[in-house]
């Protein structure tokens, strides 16, 4: 993409984009816009890599996810397990980029992460999913974990 800098940023800068954008327009506005962005990514990710409801399981879509998002791909995050519980798609990530730099006990919430991560899944699910974060690495969970349910088959 750029001939000297290369495809990446600092997480300083995305940072500056979250907080900017909270600024801007507040913080449950900037939570859907940025959950809307991160959507796109997910699903144009989902296309780039072949998966748009091809009929993956879900526990195959951890190790593609992997290697796109982690540290061999644009680092976003660490997909650490995907599990399907009654009525929902649980995603267990580590080193979440909306995460990194915040102090523990913050409120802080999984924004483009989560849009990511939702439009990889409805992509390959072919469902439209709604997300929520359950657990965080900033309030002492383990994992940022997000529940996506089934809002509507496409």
């Amino acid at each position: 993409m750029r001939k000297e800098l290369g495809d990446f940023s600092s997480i300083v800068c995305f940072r500056a984009v979250i907080t900017g954008t909270e600024d801007a327009l507040g913080e449950k506005a900037a939570a859907i816009a940025l959950i809307a962005a991160g959507r796109v990514r997910g699903k144009q990710l989902a296309e780039q890599l072949g998966l748009k409801e091809k009929g993956y399981g879900l526990e195959e879509l951890v190790p593609l996810l992997q290697e796109a998002l982690g540290k061999n791909g644009t680092r976003l995050c660490i997909i650490d397990k995907i599990e399907e519980t009654e009525g929902a798609i649980l995603v267990y990530c580590l080193e979440t980029i909306c995460s990194a730099d915040e102090p523990q006990g913050s409120p802080r919430k999984l924004t483009f992460t989560q849009g990511a991560i939702q439009g990889v899944l409805e992509q390959v699910t072919g469902k439209r999913l709604r997300g929520k974060q359950i657990e965080s690495v900033l309030r002492g969970g383990s994992h940022d974990v997000v529940s996506f349910e089934v809002i509507a088959s496409k």
